[in-house]
């Protein structure tokens, strides 16, 4: 051997050597590991496999061996998970309603019926526990996350130790993609500026297309994103509708997903905004449900025909029976005068209006679906509601559900005018309460209501022709969203994970469903045993076939005014009721078995203390005033000095309940200038300062009934300016709503001054975002201009200078205190 061959010999003895200790196999020719691999592993993400090529000192004597693919096992399933908004139990006529929903049926007739699956009562914490397969508490969303509260079952932060699913599926090798409401980000990160964690592509979505927030206007949504990109599709479209837009984007998705990969699986989260508030469905849809007349024999004639559709089509039991008319709470359709049938029934034809158009955009998902033929190996969940009907709508329905929520109603002789725009972008609308009531049949109360069905039942649909060979089967086991996470994985055949990131994981509350899928266990019992159920002060458990619940304190529709006990715990009744015998909870058996409802009480306590559900808050002044985290907290100057759109409002300044001073410091060219400095808020509430026709105008937007207005006299002329918007609160009254007044001036000199006797307690329209130079989504008056309005001159600096917020704990206590005493008396 001569000396260069001894050198190399060496040098690759010793490599060799080097890339073993490193974990490298060298010299194994022909090993090669295989280019799919399914993990199998309860520890994600999967390690980097060893390496099986050959590593020689040249590339040309060297074997490669590329790291596996991810896949998840061989046949496994698209998945699609389908969640509707604010839909009741009686609202489809898969499950008894009036409403045709031929998208739905068709599913139906094709897959399981499932007649018990539960929710949590409300948005975000139905959301939550559905991604996540675990109580809505334990993944910190006792409530929505704009109610967030500093406790670990509120503060809205989904912790690493509560893996989404969709994160397990996409690092088994699914594409994750989700579209449409993402109600769970904690409102001080819903901003273009992060941070992203908490946002869909941050719990393992690849992909988001929707609106950041609890709703949203379908011709404007101001709170659109493209992943963490805000977007504004909607400019320049006349008749554009998030509604067919979601439908759009999924269908892209599926499409090229399909044509760049057909043998990776998708995961899809598909939650369209209807029919939450606003109901906005097209023109065509408002007129082919209107000439159906579905509902012009009112709303207690409507709830008897949706219980005897649900008795005939066996989705409620044989023994089930129509809960009594709440005669005490809400009027008969009987009692109503000509102008209220006319507006009531202007509300509900929107709405089924809205919801016939979803289920037909949700229709165009599934035809992509068939055409492509993946639709016998996708396994569909189409679950009907995230709660009960809303009744956030008033007694008399609303024109903007920003009312709502600053304790403010609108008179049937208010709304009347507004018939022919009902549902347009002209309005942010809701029906009457009634309407929700029936719209639960044959359950009683409605969302918000976590202590009964009518507020927690909803219908639900899974279709996957490859394995579930009971085609209209019906399902009547006592189930919940947490469930649907284990059932996907168990489908699938991958193992829940126990490491996530390298964080231990907190095991799933849910329990799977695929034992129910073979009609041989079409009727037998449930393994779900036990269920706590929160919301609001109401709350409930299940247990082997009874419920102990509590009975509301006030009317989920008060909203805001609710006089309710500041002893929550201890301060409310409690019914009993064997569902068993009484599905419907119409017999209370509280008072012959006591010691039963004494023992599910201080089961409900267990599973609270298990769950993270203490402290327990009943009271919505009290989570709309509470201070949060973010960049905002604790700041009196927020300074601006270039245009920005779509920062949301909890990043936003505060103007609301404190003294505050606006300062714009402007250059005007010559020839003039015009257009918006800064902006919150839009068509149905907030505020905007800005130049029209030159001349400096302040407005405030009160929900559309008023809107004060400050304006100089005489356009700006060319040159430097400082404009400044000056309001000095009332130093008494209550800590919400105080009146002030406001002084608008130019260069110093004051050109407007007004007094005003009040403003809003709680909060501007929150799909509009806060804007500095230009206006998107919709104008605070829509009589000034329209958006985007940018501003044609120089913007040097806009200032906010915050005053102290009237807002205290001890103000919010008092407050509260006095509604509690409201009610007793």
């Amino acid at each position: 051997m001569n000396r260069r061959q001894l050198f190399l010999s060496t040098a690759k003895a010793a490599l060799a050597t080097t890339l073993t200790g490193l974990g490298f196999r060298v010299g194994a020719y022909g090993q090669k590991a295989p280019a799919v691999e399914f993990p199998n592993s309860t520890v994600l993400p999967a390690p980097t496999p060893r390496f099986a090529g050959v590593i020689e000192p040249n590339l040309v004597d060297s074997t490669p061996d590329w790291p596996p693919t991810i896949a998840p096992p061989v046949g496994a399933p698209n998945v699609l998970l389908i969640l509707i908004d604010d839909a009741g139990y009686g609202s489809n006529s898969v499950f008894g309603g009036i409403v045709p929903t031929p998208t739905l049926e068709g599913l139906a007739q094709r897959g399981l019926r499932y007649t018990q699956m539960h929710n949590t009562a409300l948005c975000s914490p139905t959301r939550a526990a559905l991604l996540t397969g675990r109580n809505h508490h334990a993944v910190h969303y006792g409530t929505v996350s704009e109610a967030a509260t500093g406790y670990p079952g509120y503060d809205s932060m989904t912790p690493p130790e509560t893996a989404h699913v969709a994160r397990t599926l996409k690092e088994n090798g699914y594409a994750t993609a989700w579209f449409g409401k993402a109600h769970n980000v904690p409102v001080w990160e819903a901003t273009p500026a992060g941070p992203f964690n908490h946002w869909p592509v941050g719990q393992g979505y690849d992909y988001f297309y929707g609106f950041v927030g609890g709703d949203t206007s379908q011709w404007q949504p101001g709170n659109l994103f493209r992943n963490t990109t805000p977007i504004h599709p909607y400019n320049g479209k006349p008749g554009w509708n998030l509604n067919t837009a979601i439908a759009d984007e999924a269908i892209e998705y599926i499409n090229t997903q399909t044509a760049t990969n057909p043998k990776r699986p998708w995961f899809i989260h598909y939650a369209p905004g209807a029919t939450h508030a606003p109901h906005h469905p097209t023109p065509e849809w408002v007129e082919k449900i209107s000439q159906m007349r579905l509902f012009d024999d009112g709303w207690n004639n409507v709830a008897e025909r949706i219980f005897e559709n649900q008795k005939r089509l066996g989705v409620v039991p044989p023994n089930a029976k129509l809960p009594p008319w709440p005669d005490d709470l809400l009027p008969r359709w009987e009692n109503l005068s000509a102008n209220q049938k006319r507006l009531y029934l202007r509300q509900i034809d929107i709405w089924a209006a809205y919801l016939a158009y979803t289920d037909h955009e949700i229709g165009r998902i599934i035809d992509t679906i068939e055409k492509l033929g993946q639709f016998d190996n996708t396994l569909i969940f189409f679950i009907c509601g995230d709660n009960g009907m809303s009744a956030e709508g008033s007694l008399n329905g609303t024109p903007n559900e920003v009312a709502y929520f600053n304790g403010l109603t609108f008179t049937v002789e208010q709304m009347l005018p507004l018939i022919p725009v009902w549902g347009s972008e002209r309005t942010y609308n809701h029906f009457a309460v009634p309407w929700a009531f029936a719209l639960d049949t044959p359950y009683r109360w409605v969302k918000q209501v976590a202590s009964h069905l009518g507020g927690t039942r909803t219908g639900m649909v899974v279709t996957w022709p490859q394995r579930i060979k009971d085609p209209g089967g019906i399902r009547n086991q006592f189930h919940h969203v947490i469930d649907i996470a284990p059932t996907i994985l168990e489908a699938i055949g991958i193992p829940q994970p126990t490491i996530v990131n390298g964080i231990a994981q907190r095991p799933y509350d849910g329990v799977s469903l695929v034992y129910t899928w073979d009609r041989t266990n079409a009727n037998v019992q449930s393994t779900r045993k036990t269920q706590y159920f929160e919301m609001l002060g109401n709350r409930a458990i299940y247990h082997d076939g009874w419920m102990a619940n509590t009975v509301p304190a006030a009317p989920p529709w008060e909203g805001v005014r609710a006089h309710v006990p500041t002893d929550v715990l201890n301060g409310y009744e409690w019914e009993l009721f064997n569902l068993a015998e009484d599905p419907t909870q119409t017999n209370d058996l509280s008072a012959h078995e006591p010691e039963r409802l004494r023992m599910l009480q201080e089961l409900w306590l267990i599973e609270a203390a298990r769950n993270q559900v203490l402290p327990l808050n009943n009271s919505q002044v009290a989570v709309l005033t509470g201070a949060r985290p973010g960049p905002a907290t604790g700041r009196t100057q927020f300074v601006y000095t270039v245009p920005m759109i779509a920062t949301q409002f909890a990043v936003a300044p505060s103007i609301l309940n404190r003294s505050y001073r606006i300062t714009a410091e402007i250059e005007v060219p010559q020839g003039g200038s015009n257009g918006v400095l800064v902006t919150q808020g839009g068509r149905f509430g907030g505020y905007g300062l800005y130049l029209k026709d030159g001349k400096p105008t302040f407005t405030i937007n009160l929900i559309g009934i008023e809107r004060p207005k400050w304006q100089g006299d005489e356009a700006l002329s060319p040159g430097k300016h400082t404009i400044v918007f000056d309001w000095k609160m009332d130093q008494q009254g209550l800590p919400v709503a105080r009146g002030g007044t406001g002084t608008l001036s130019v260069n110093g000199t004051p050109v407007a001054q007004q007094s005003l006797p009040k403003t809003l307690p709680f909060t501007w329209a929150w799909d509009e975002t806060f804007d500095v130079g230009l206006d998107t989504g919709t104008s605070v008056d829509d009589t000034d201009y329209e958006t985007p309005f940018p501003f044609t001159g120089k913007l040097e600096k806009i200032t906010f200078d915050l005053g102290e917020s009237s807002i205290t704990p001890q103000a919010i206590r008092v407050m509260m205190e006095l509604l509690a005493k409201k009610r007793d008396r």
